[in-house]
C-alpha cells in the first residue's frame, strides 16, 4: 500500500485485522520518508504501539528528494525490563540489508518466548488491571487487589496491574497517550486481550478506549455482573441479575455504527419504521418492566414468609457482613445446611432462611444475605432490594468478619457503613471474628483490641462457636413478643445513596 502525504504528515487508513489473536503484532510495517534529518520520532512510536505494527522506518530525504539515512524501530519483548522500544542506528540509506520479513518472524518468537509461560501456555483469557483515580495510592493499591479476587472469580486470568494517581479525570479519554502506548506495549508483551478498569466507565470513555487499543475493554461493575450472572441460582436471583444487566446496557447502546440499523417494516409496520437502535432501547424497557413486576411479586411472597414467621414469635437473625467472610460456612456449621460455599467472592447471592434450636428449647430463624463490597456499583442497588429486605426483619445481626484479611478493619467500616444508610443502625448487632484460626498469632491481641466485643471463631468448626451462640441466647427478645413493624420500602430505596 503506498499512501501519498504532504510536507507535514500523511493520514494512515483503516487497516483492518490482519490477525485474530489480539495479543500479537498486525504482520504490516510502514516505511515514510521525512524531509530533512530527522529520524524516528515520538509521534512515529506512537504509530507503532496504536497500529500494532511489526516495525516502522524511516528513510530521510533531502530537499532535491533525495534519500540520505535510514533507520527503523520495532517494539521489545517482555524480558527487556523497561525498554520498550529498539532503535537502530542512522545508517546511509544504501548501506542498510535487513531481511525485515526474518527480523519480524524473530520478534515475535521472542515474544512468547520471553512471556511468562503461564500467559502463554494458559487458554483463560488473559486481562490487566488499570486503576486511574485521584484516590491516595495505598487505596488504589487495595481497591485494586479486590478488583484481582473479583477478575478471579469471574475466570479471568490477571497478567499485570497498572496505577496512575491523578489530580482530575480526563472524563474523555481515562488515560494521557503516553499512558495508553506503555499500556498498549504491556498488553502485547503479556498477551493480554482484556483491559479491566477499577471504576464505572461511561459508554463515551469505553467507545474511546476500544477504538485506540482494539482490546476488550471491561470495568467494575462489568466484571460483578458477570460474576452474579455465574452464581445466579434461584429465579429471583436470576431476574435481579437481568435487570440490572438491562440498567447497565441500556445508555451504552449506541448508533455509531450505521451497518445495524434496519428498518422493521411489512404489514402494520410501514412507514419510517425503528432503527435497531430504538428497537433495542424499545424491547429493554418493556423487559424491565415485566422483570420489576416479576420482583415486586416476589417481594409480597418473601414479606407474607416473614409475616408468618413473625406471627409464630419465633426471633429472626440475619447474617450479613463482606463477600466471602465467611457467613454460609457459619451457617452450614450451625445448622447442618449444605448451602453452596466456595472461596471467592458472592457465591452467595440468594437469601436462604433455616430453622434453628438453642438450648433451653429457643428456636429462630438464621437467614444468610448476599455479601457486602465496597463501591457496590448503582446498577446493583435497586436490583438487590429483593435481598436486602431480609435485613429489615431480623431482630439482630449478626456482623461476619474476615479477621485474617490484611484489610479486615475496612471491611468491617465498609459494612457498617452501608448498614447505616440502610436505616439498620439501631438493629442489634454481635460482631464475629471469623477465620481466627488463620490470623497470627501476634496480630490477635491487637484485633481483640480494636474490637473488643468482637468474638474470634473458626465457622467450619463447631467447637468455637460456642461463646456466639451464648451472646446471641443473650441478646435474643423476650420469647413473647410483638409483631415487629415493617420498614417502609422507600427505606430500602434509599439505601447506600
Amino acid at each position: 500500500m503506498v499512501i501519498v502525504g504532504d510536507r507535514d504528515s500523511i493520514l494512515i487508513p483503516e487497516l483492518g485485522r490482519q490477525r485474530e489473536q489480539s495479543a500479537r503484532l498486525r504482520g504490516l510495517r510502514l516505511m515514510h520518508t521525512h524531509l530533512g534529518s530527522s529520524g524516528i520520532t515520538e509521534e512515529d512510536l506512537m504509530d507503532l504501539v496504536f497500529l500494532r505494527l511489526d516495525s516502522i522506518s524511516v528513510l530521510t530525504v533531502n530537499g532535491e528528494g533525495a534519500p540520505l539515512t535510514f533507520q527503523w524501530a520495532h517494539l521489545m519483548p517482555y524480558s527487556s525490563g523497561n525498554q520498550l522500544y529498539h532503535y537502530s542506528p542512522h545508517l546511509p540509506w544504501d548501506q542498510e540489508e535487513i531481511d525485515f520479513s526474518r527480523e519480524v518472524e524473530g520478534l515475535e518468537k521472542e515474544f512468547a518466548r520471553s512471556a511468562p509461560e503461564a500467559f502463554s501456555s494458559s487458554d483463560t483469557e488473559r486481562a490487566i488491571l488499570l486503576s486511574v483515580d485521584t484516590r491516595p495510592k495505598n487505596v488504589q493499591e487495595n481497591s485494586l487487589q479486590e478488583l484481582r479476587e473479583l477478575a478471579q472469580t469471574a475466570g479471568l486470568q490477571v497478567t499485570e496491574t497498572m496505577i496512575q494517581r491523578v489530580n482530575r479525570v480526563n472524563p474523555k479519554h481515562i488515560l494521557g497517550k503516553g499512558k495508553l502506548a506503555e499500556l498498549e506495549i504491556l498488553a502485547l508483551q503479556t498477551f493480554s486481550s482484556t483491559l479491566v478498569f477499577d471504576r464505572e466507565l461511561t459508554p463515551a470513555q469505553m467507545r474511546h478506549l476500544s477504538r485506540i487499543t482494539e482490546r476488550k475493554i471491561l470495568d467494575r461493575t462489568q466484571v460483578i455482573l458477570d460474576i452474579f450472572a455465574q452464581h445466579a441460582s434461584s429465579r429471583a436471583g436470576k431476574l435481579q441479575v437481568e435487570l440490572a444487566q438491562l440498567n447497565y446496557t441500556l445508555p451504552r447502546l449506541s448508533d455509531t455504527n450505521r451497518a445495524f440499523s434496519r428498518l422493521s417494516g411489512g404489514i402494520g409496520g410501514r412507514g419510517p419504521g425503528e432503527t435497531k437502535l430504538e428497537l433495542d432501547k424499545r424491547r429493554i424497557g418493556e423487559r424491565k418492566t415485566k422483570i420489576k413486576k416479576e420482583l415486586d411479586k416476589i417481594r409480597r411472597n418473601r414479606a407474607h414468609t416473614r409475616q408468618r414467621r413473625n406471627s409464630a414469635g419465633m426471633p429472626i437473625v440475619a447474617l450479613v457482613g463482606y463477600t466471602n467472610a465467611g457467613k454460609s460456612t457459619l451457617m452450614n456449621t450451625l445448622t447442618h445446611s449444605g448451602i453452596h460455599t466456595a472461596d471467592n467472592l458472592f457465591a452467595t447471592l440468594d437469601p436462604t432462611s433455616r430453622r434453628l434450636r438453642f438450648p433451653r428449647d429457643r428456636e429462630i430463624i438464621l437467614t444468610d444475605t448476599v455479601g457486602f463490597i465496597n463501591y457496590l456499583p448503582d446498577n446493583l442497588k435497586e436490583a438487590f432490594l429483593a435481598t436486602l429486605e431480609e435485613l429489615h426483619s431480623a431482630d439482630l445481626l449478626v456482623q461476619v468478619a474476615d479477621a485474617a484479611h490484611p484489610e479486615s478493619e475496612n471491611q468491617v467500616r465498609a459494612v457498617e457503613h452501608i448498614l447505616e444508610d440502610m436505616g439498620l443502625g439501631e438493629t442489634p448487632r454481635i460482631l464475629a471474628l471469623n477465620k481466627w484460626d488463620l490470623v497470627p498469632g501476634d496480630n490477635r491481641q491487637p484485633l481483640l483490641n480494636r474490637y473488643p466485643e468482637g468474638i474470634p471463631v473458626s465457622a467450619p468448626d463447631h467447637g468455637t462457636l460456642d461463646a456466639l451462640i451464648r451472646r446471641i441466647t443473650r441478646r435474643l427478645p423476650p420469647v413473647s413478643r410483638e409483631p415487629k413493624d415493617h420498614k417502609e420500602e422507600s427505606s430500602l430505596q434509599q439505601a447506600f445513596s
